[in-house]
């Protein structure tokens, strides 16, 4: 048997794993693609080291590959991101009893260098959000804004947004998250009143071809993430605030200021769609952080 017939064997296996852990867990389209390119760059490394199934991965062909990335100057956490979708490939095949040990289990994650997200001061949101509406533009972004920051959905929550996913009623918006879970998440005032405002002026936007989108830009068609990352930046600049502010920097501010609010972390943990409370945690560090600058700023015994 030819090295190209052997290397069917591991491609094989590797579909196998993709194909499952699609339908097992609905990845959505970029998270499966991410996963692939993982698994397509780890295949052809041990294919050129003539191993041609997961049978005959042995830990110290995983620990060499990971050398090799780290020579080749990937990033810490793209070589963390790597070994995890290793993990998840060989934990697969010892669940289905395609291999006997999990060599994976081996090897330890390189440890990361956590660093706390960025987020805004209640005055600077209030800036941000006060725009002066007078064209169908300002009225969709002033209605995009409140809502990154009232809901603390995610972009990609955002812009997937169609009028279905709206009851006024009840004041509540249906998101589908990460893994098309969906979660419902209260709509609150400014949220409200301004979303209904746009959708009032949002026949301005709409072209020749009808979209369920909630947010349209110029041609008619739904914002997309660039799109709505460059409204964001105009605005930044118009009002000189901090460039690197992103439409995730809503998300976390929106956290951070419920937790400093007295929110329960259970709470926030279920607004913002966390699996994993450990997740939502790392706002109580932004808190804890922001408590000691403080009082290191503020106190009259700190310093004489």
């Amino acid at each position: 048997m030819t090295l190209l017939d052997n290397s069917l064997i591991i491609d094989k296996e590797i579909n196998e794993y993709l194909e499952a852990v699609a339908f097992e867990q609905q990845l959505s389209i970029n998270t499966a693609k991410s996963y692939k390119n993982d698994l397509n760059l780890y295949k052809d490394y041990l294919i050129g080291k003539n191993i041609t199934s997961i049978k005959n991965v042995e830990s110290k062909d995983i620990s060499n590959y990971l050398a090799k990335l780290s020579k080749e100057s990937y990033a810490i956490t793209s070589i963390a991101h790597k070994l995890t979708s290793i993990k998840n490939l060989h934990k697969f095949f010892l669940k289905t009893g395609k291999i006997k040990t999990d060599v994976s289990l081996l090897i330890d994650r390189p440890k990361l260098k956590r660093s706390l997200p960025i987020t805004m001061s209640i005055s600077d949101v209030n800036n941000l959000l006060d725009i002066d509406l007078k064209t169908v533009f300002d009225y969709r972004n002033k209605a995009m804004l409140e809502l990154l920051y009232g809901t603390g959905m995610r972009i990609s929550e955002i812009i997937s947004l169609t009028f279905q996913d709206v009851d006024f009623e009840n004041s509540v918006i249906r998101c589908l998250g990460k893994g098309k879970k969906e979660r419902i998440i209260p709509l609150g005032e400014y949220a409200s009143s301004y979303l209904k405002m746009y959708l009032d002026v949002r026949f301005n936007l709409v072209k020749k071809t009808k979209v369920e989108y909630l947010f349209l830009n110029n041609h008619g068609k739904g914002i997309t993430r660039q799109g709505l990352f460059k409204i964001l930046e105009k605005i930044l600049k118009e009002k000189n605030l901090n460039s690197n502010i992103t439409p995730h920097t809503l998300r976390h501010s929106f956290a951070t200021h419920m937790l400093e609010g007295g929110a329960d972390l259970r709470a926030i943990q279920e607004l913002l769609g966390h699996a994993d409370i450990a997740t939502t945690r790392i706002y109580t560090h932004i808190s804890n952080q922001k408590v000691m600058e403080d009082y290191k700023n503020y106190h009259p015994r700190n310093n004489k």
